[in-house]
């Protein structure tokens, strides 16, 4: 038996001065008070710390409370600690001048932790598009690797299962439907240049799932159209750029001319002019009915531009 082998299957020496309940015990999660220096970002974060108005809030809500609800962290190799939720918490912590803070240790895989990542952030009230895109993309994958198929005699039917209670699971512990969340995910094709567009809502979000199906190049045509024109698409130009660029027949003068089509005419309504019969009546027979007061009114100004006009010829 080599050595190694001898070591796993050898109590610990810490194990021999500890019982049964002290290493459940050990097992338990508990919050515990860790240094802000060994707490690190997590992998690919898509949620921007800002220093805003709203960190403000929570540095000052720190200052006079502390820490009110822990942060979730994971360990990692080198013994220090993954952040899974906090970052904005840890942020201000920072910025309160604490040096370390309440964090709830768990173990959990990448998966799971992507998964517990996303629905902890995007809850909150102020949240962009993109990143929320970049959110649920992360979740979603991490959905479909959680059930992908574990043996080779698995049909085709379980699988597609599977991934049917993907999209359903995708939408847990948020307010958007599956359906809109996956509009969300579709952002991720924008070009760099229309997705800060959406952000800063110069693009709507309807719009800009239509305009996602464009080309990289066609979506680099559109951006350079509409930043030289300082405009925006309706949904229904958006639709038709979409049906060009399926058809393959999104040119430049193409994009122009879906973009700069005018809509139907219509006739303007007449201006009109309302007086009440209060006003009037008085200087009318008694009885006369609206339409009667309307004409006497027109017979009376006709006569006036007549006798205007016989005048002038004099």
């Amino acid at each position: 038996m080599s050595e190694r082998r001898r070591y796993e299957i050898n109590p610990s020496f810490a194990d021999l001065f500890t019982t049964q309940e002290d290493r459940d015990e050990a097992k338990l999660e508990k919050v515990q008070m860790l240094p802000l220096g060994e707490l690190n970002p997590f992998p690919d974060h898509p949620f921007e710390v800002r220093d805003d108005e709203e960190m403000e809030k929570l540095v000052d809500s720190i200052r006079v409370h502390g820490v009110l609800m822990p942060a979730i962290a994971r360990t990692r190799p080198d013994g220090s600690y993954e952040l899974v939720a906090g970052h904005r918490r840890k942020r201000a912590c920072e910025l309160a001048g604490l040096q370390e803070m309440p964090v709830l240790v768990r173990e959990m895989d990448d998966d799971t932790a992507t998964i517990l990542m996303v629905d902890s952030n995007v809850q909150r009230e102020h949240v962009l598009p993109s990143e929320k895109a970049k959110a649920y993309k992360m979740k979603l994958e991490a959905i479909k690797r959680q059930g992908q198929r574990t043996d080779l005699t698995s049909c085709q039917v379980g699988t597609k299962l599977a991934f049917t209670r993907s999209d359903e699971a995708l939408a847990e512990n948020t307010t958007e439907s599956a359906r809109t969340v996956q509009r969300y995910i579709r952002l991720n094709n924008l070009i760099p240049e229309l997705m800060e567009l959406v952000d800063e809502n110069k693009l709507k979000f309807n719009p800009a799932v239509e305009i996602s199906y464009l080309t990289p190049e066609e979506q680099e045509d559109f951006f350079q159209f509409i930043d030289g024109q300082d405009c925006s698409p309706s949904l229904s130009q958006a639709q038709k750029l979409k049906v060009a660029s399926r058809e393959g027949n999104l040119t430049p003068d193409r994009l122009e001319k879906i973009m700069t089509a005018q809509p139907p005419s219509v006739k303007p309504r007449e201006a009109q002019i309302s007086i009440s019969m209060e006003r009037v009546s008085k200087y009318f027979p008694k009885g006369f009915t609206q339409e009667q007061i309307v004409n006497q009114i027109l017979r009376i100004l006709e006569a006036q531009y007549r006798k205007k006009n016989r005048d002038m010829e004099r």
